[in-house]
């Protein structure tokens, strides 16, 4: 696994985590662990816009990490060979 599919994989966790507490706080009628729970999703909010940011300079730097270019050209190369 490459340092570029590491990194999308850390930020779709923490994503999808955060997902998690939003749901929790909707899902509770307890003001305060609604409070919690908001708060601990706006700071997984900010880990993941300064990781974003850290994918972006990578891939700026370092191309070969572009996930999404890789999976394409992956796709690409598959579709080739079945022909």
């Amino acid at each position: 696994m490459t340092v570029g599919q590491k990194m999308h994989q850390t930020l779709s966790t923490i994503e999808g985590a955060k997902a998690n507490l939003e749901t929790f706080a909707l899902d509770t009628q307890d003001t305060q662990a609604k409070n919690q729970f908001n708060q601990y999703a706006a700071q997984l909010d900010d880990i993941a816009n300064g990781i974003k940011g850290r994918v972006n300079y990578i891939e700026q730097q370092e191309p070969q990490y572009k996930v999404k270019q890789q999976a394409q050209q992956q796709a690409q190369q598959q579709q080739n060979q079945q022909k």
